[in-house]
């Protein structure tokens, strides 16, 4: 292949969004099951399906049967929020942040709630000590950070007799990464990562210590109706059963369901974990016989296979300025998607410059060894334009 020349095979999916990721293998919307729609999410229909939608949520991801798993607003950021409103305030906390997210967390504790906050921080690409952690506090982490790449390797820094809270952002590592739900007593995620679902509407799941809490601390704060777990001292229940705070979306619901059924078609938690390691073993593989890009991630045991983040170590694009990077990298991206191979790969608008390509089980690992030449042809394509100008 020349310089120039543009690779043969293309990706048969170019979705390679962080999310909404791509919806899984052979989608389609006639596939969903429609009788719900147009009825009360309070009717039967409605609330057989809701409930089903958490069965098949505790089945595939080998939840615990003493945890409850609700569906609640504003996807995983509405989970999150609702966690720490509602559960912090009754002794220290611990904020654990390594990318945009876990800041964005921070932000909330910090500056809104206005706690006893620590935080442990690191830069992209790297996490924080984990043994520095105080579990006689709570902790909020993200278990992977969709924004750099980064993951924890496992849950052994967790103690299993902390006397704090763990509060997990798990929004691109749940249906990826083996999670022990024993050291985590809130998990929270969203239905338009791992899974492909539509956005909108968050997963939350409380260990019966995290309940335990629920019903023996008051925040010291108004708690918005859309926040409320509680009611006269006792947790809310119905919630925990198909009984959404707010009105769902009964269609997002059931494109849900069709990707939990799908799940249980190919194995399991099982099955997708090994489509995602597959594909990012791919990526591991080119970035190994590839001198212009490299991972993001420092540490080959904290990188992650869903969000996997790149970035450009070409001496002639490292030269260039913070700027020039950028416009480099977006230039390449740009170039991807004009050529119909590679949709939404360039990196978070606040990690550094380069690229974030998504593998995830919906994502075909055939696929991601088809996009690899496309980087390769786009990247001489831009370094030939850069020397032109030099």
């Amino acid at each position: 292949m020349t310089a120039t020349a543009k690779p043969a095979l293309r990706p048969a999916n170019p979705h390679f969004s962080s999310g909404p990721c791509a919806k899984r293998p052979g989608w389609s919307a006639a596939a969903l099951a429609t009788t719900s729609l147009g009825r009360s999410h309070r009717a039967k229909i409605g609330k057989s399906r809701l409930e089903l939608a958490i069965a098949m949520t505790r089945d595939v991801l080998k939840v615990p049967a003493d945890y409850r798993i609700g569906i609640v607003p504003a996807s995983d950021t509405g989970a999150v929020e609702m966690a720490l409103w509602s559960l912090l305030g009754a002794r220290g906390v611990d904020m654990l942040a390594w990318e945009s997210f876990g800041a964005t967390w921070v932000t909330d504790v910090v500056k809104q709630l206005k706690l006893d906050a620590r935080v442990l921080d690191a830069p992209y690409g790297e996490l924080p000590d984990l043994s520095q952690v105080d579990f006689s506090r709570d902790v909020v982490f993200t278990w992977n950070g969709t924004t750099s790449g980064v993951r924890v390797p496992n849950a052994d820094w967790i103690p299993a007799d902390r006397e704090g809270l763990t509060i997990c952002d798990a929004t691109s590592s749940a249906f990826a990464q083996n999670m022990d739900f024993s050291k985590l007593d809130v998990v929270t995620f969203s239905w338009q990562k791992a899974l492909g679902g539509e956005g909108a509407h968050g997963m939350l799941i409380l260990s019966p210590r995290a309940v335990e809490r629920l019903e023996s601390y008051t925040p010291a704060w108004p708690m918005p109706k859309i926040f409320r777990l509680t009611s006269k001292g006792k947790i809310n229940e119905g919630i925990f059963k198909g009984e959404t705070i707010n009105t769902p979306s009964m269609l997002c619901v059931e494109d849900y369901i069709d990707a939990l059924e799908w799940a249980s078609s190919i194995g399991g938690l099982e099955g997708l974990i090994a489509r995602a390691n597959e594909s990012t073993a791919q990526i591991t593989g080119w970035v190994g016989r590839t001198p212009w890009v490299d991972f993001l991630a420092v540490d080959p045991a904290t990188r992650s296979n869903t969000s996997v983040c790149l970035k450009i170590v070409d001496p002639a694009v490292t030269a260039l300025d913070e700027a020039g990077q950028a416009a480099f990298a977006k230039a390449m991206v740009a170039a991807l998607e004009a050529e119909g191979v590679a949709y939404d790969i360039g990196s978070y608008r606040d990690a550094p410059t380069g690229f974030r390509i998504w593998c995830g089980a919906t994502v075909d690992p055939a696929s991601v060894a088809a996009l690899l030449p496309w980087l390769d042809w786009a990247f001489e394509i831009q370094k030939a334009k850069l020397q032109i100008a030099a």
